[in-house]
């Protein structure tokens, strides 16, 4: 059975990913925030909830350790944790520039660096980011610059790791989604029309084909998830 961390499993897209990965038959570990409010309605033999801080690079770093010595091996990583914030540069202060580094990348950094070493050692793995559409071009960003900048840097990450990773079967993708249909975004925007958002239901889809045999030949991609929003 091939074993695949989903970071922020509670979440809307992390709850999707997860349970498509259990319907395709394999171990699902999930991270949840210690006293996370949010229900996982996951009653599956073959799904493990563990309660970590991935603010925390010892946390983060001592759970993927353990998941690597339950498991021998890890097949996949599908970072989903993260966090918005509006903000002009003018509404910007360093210190909103750094919460939002934090909920972005390094809860992201903290657990790809010890789950691409591992994946080298074992020569085979797929690691999933989650970027967005403000990261790739900035003029996306206008009016939400410390989101759009952290999500960037989930891009050069990427490059980075791909470049280590030629010549070995180990390829980091960037998940880059317009708005994600969840009752969060609804209330938000009720204006909106939903049905041009991207469900995480197609998300979580579109991940496992890019982590299944089929896919094996492609490499370095960006997964620009927009539907016609």
């Amino acid at each position: 059975m091939k074993t695949v961390i989903v970071t922020g499993a509670s979440g809307n897209l992390g709850q999707a990913v997860a349970k498509k990965f259990l319907n395709e038959g394999y171990k699902v570990i999930g991270t949840v925030i210690p006293n996370d409010p949010a229900a996982i309605n996951m009653n599956d033999p073959n799904f493990e909830a563990i309660a970590v801080d991935l603010t925390s690079e010892d946390d983060a770093g001592k759970f993927v350790q353990t998941a690597i010595e339950k498991n021998k091996t890890i097949d996949v990583a599908v970072l989903t944790v993260g966090g918005f914030a509006m903000g002009s540069i003018a509404e910007t202060k360093m210190a909103d520039m750094f919460k939002q580094y934090k909920l972005n990348f390094e809860t992201a950094y903290h657990v790809a660096r010890p789950v691409f070493i591992q994946m080298m050692k074992q020569n085979s793995g797929r690691i999933f980011l989650t970027g967005a559409r403000t990261g790739i071009d900035m003029k996306n960003s206008k009016g939400m610059i410390a989101y759009g900048l952290s999500k960037s840097l989930i891009f050069r990450l990427a490059e980075l790791m791909n470049g280590e990773a030629k010549g070995h079967d180990v390829v980091t993708s960037v998940i880059a989604p317009s708005t994600i249909d969840t009752p969060q975004n609804r209330k938000a925007m009720p204006e909106a029309d939903p049905a041009k958002w991207v469900k995480p239901e197609d998300i979580a889809s579109i991940i496992h084909f890019y982590s299944t045999q089929e896919a094996s030949a492609l490499r370095e991609p960006v997964l620009k998830v927009y539907n016609n929003a």
